[in-house]
């Protein structure tokens, strides 16, 4: 793939990865908004939301898998595949803001406990970019690879890096994911589906990323799964 072709995937990757997740962050703290109504019954209007959250999930977690990956590496080299996965990433997700459903309003937090929930939103988003910030080269929307290559520079592997949120839990973006999720004054039907869908599947993505990890950084990964807890911060890190 020549240089030109090279700069519209990363700007495709940029714009579809990075720009469906600032449009998350808007629909987490503003709560579900509909931009295409379908007057659905709310039965309905659940099930088109929940099946929408199952296509990001899939595509979300089977192709991030190791073994799904090999397998198109004959038609995806691996130079692109983190930009692919960025955009497809993004497209599911953009597909389901824009196709999502509000519902009925259940409760709505006011006063005092109002700000206290948009607090720990702004609290964990900082914690969120603090946790990536602890990975060091982390490249979330595969750009940093194509950069390289179109400057003739090697990639380096990422190591493992235990340092930050990370002495305290071993997925810290999924931990302030969750509390981002949780921290809405106005909880909707539809976003107590969204809610549950969510924290289940960050669960169970966590659990099958355990697995990929263990693969790649071996018994250091091992080790540290042991005295690191997985998603919920009940240990002091032990001093280094």
């Amino acid at each position: 793939m020549n240089n030109t072709k090279n700069k519209i995937l990363i700007y495709a990757s940029l714009a579809l990865g990075g720009g469906s997740l600032i449009y998350f962050y808007l629909f987490l703290f503003s709560g579900p908004f509909t931009l295409i109504n379908f007057n659905m019954e709310l039965v309905s209007a659940l099930i088109l939301d929940a099946f929408l959250c199952l296509v990001f999930f899939f595509q979300h977690s089977v192709l991030i898998r190791k073994s799904v990956r090999e397998k198109l590496s004959a038609r995806i080299p691996d130079l692109y595949y983190s930009a692919f996965y960025s955009i497809t990433s993004g497209i599911a997700l953009f597909i389901m803001l824009l196709f999502w459903q509000r519902t009925v309003t259940i409760v709505t937090a006011e006063g005092l406990f109002y700000w206290l929930l948009r607090a720990l939103f702004v609290l964990s988003i900082a914690g969120f970019y603090r946790g990536i910030a602890a990975l060091g080269t982390f490249d979330p929307f595969g750009t940093v690879k194509i950069k390289r290559s179109i400057k003739n520079r090697e990639t380096a592997s990422l190591p493992l890096s235990v340092k930050g949120p990370y002495l305290w839990i071993r997925h810290p973006l999924y931990f302030f994911s969750l509390i981002m999720i949780w921290a809405s004054p106005n909880l909707t039907i539809d976003k107590l589906l969204f809610n549950i869908m969510w924290t289940l599947w960050i669960f169970i993505a966590a659990m099958l990323e355990e697995r990929d990890l263990a693969g790649e950084f071996g018994n250091g990964y091992r080790e540290y799964r042991k005295q690191v807890p997985m998603l919920i911060p009940y240990k002091i890190p032990r001093k280094k």
